[in-house]
């Protein structure tokens, strides 16, 4: 017992739950690191498909099955008339605002764009878009209401 002598005991519950807004950045953090592989991958000169598991249903058997099947990520960048590149971040499928009117980030090119998603995954990760994806969230919510 000498051993577990210069352990600190406590008697405290792990949370079953996350909060929330931690659930809100840990989804949004996910699809920028696809956007991020996305992009990579555009620059290398490869395709990147991510797999997820879709349920089958044969027309012949009527057996129901798992199959892996590819997930189709739509860039979240686009070139613009001026031939600067634009990035928008989405929340579910509707864009953040970053300020009145201001939805995309000017990116310029397309050495600039890994850097760019790199820095708004990283801003998402410590919480400095938490109002923003709040407010996307409850329009997203209020229209499950109606």
């Amino acid at each position: 017992m000498n051993t577990l002598a210069m352990l600190k005991f406590t008697s405290i519950k792990k949370p079953t739950q996350q909060p929330a807004v931690m659930q809100r950045r840990a989804k949004l953090s996910k699809k920028l690191f696809e956007q991020i592989e996305l992009a990579k991958a555009q620059r290398d000169g490869r395709s990147y498909s991510p797999t997820r598991l879709r349920r089958f249903k044969s027309i012949e058997t009527g057996i129901s099955q798992m199959i892996e099947a590819p997930k189709r990520i739509k860039p979240w960048w686009w070139t613009g008339q001026d031939g600067k590149l634009y990035l928008t971040i989405f929340y579910g499928s509707r864009a953040l605002s970053f300020g009145k009117g201001k939805s995309a980030i000017e990116v310029g090119s397309s050495t600039d764009l890994l850097v760019a998603l790199e820095t708004v995954k990283k801003a998402v990760e410590i919480g400095e878009l938490d109002n923003e994806i709040e407010a996307v969230s409850g329009a997203l919510k209020a229209n499950f209401k109606q």
